[in-house]
């Protein structure tokens, strides 16, 4: 079955840099694309990067760009978030996610999940 797992969260101060991994297995990684979503209490689960299935289109949200870097690296079956430049707002739990269907472009929104990896931007 899909597996998700992150790493990389962590507590930082303002203008640091984190990079967020997210290991995967049990689904062919050439035909999906895939994000990072974030969340924080009482908020709805946000797309925050995609990367499409071919590793060559990528699409952020407003709030991320020219900060946030998504990559993949498929010979290591590896989903790849540089954050730099954070701020206090970018404080949340980070999912990585993978798209249930097979060739399809982002936006994603029917996904399989990982666990999360809690990132904390202090002032």
């Amino acid at each position: 079955q899909v597996q998700l797992v992150e790493s990389g969260g962590d507590s930082v101060q303002a203008g640091g840099s984190l990079r967020l991994s997210c290991t995967t297995s049990g689904f062919f990684f050439g035909v999906k694309s895939m994000g990072w979503f974030r969340q924080t209490a009482g908020k709805e689960r946000e797309l925050v990067a995609c990367i499409n299935y071919d590793g060559h289109t990528t699409s952020y949200a407003d709030s991320v760009k020219g900060r946030f870097t998504i990559s993949k690296d498929a010979t290591n079956e590896m989903l790849y978030l540089q954050m730099n430049s954070l701020k206090p707002d970018d404080t949340a739990i980070y999912y990585c996610a993978v798209d249930q269907r097979t060739w399809g472009r982002c936006p994603i929104s029917n996904n399989y999940w990982g666990q999360g990896t809690q990132v904390t931007v202090s002032s």
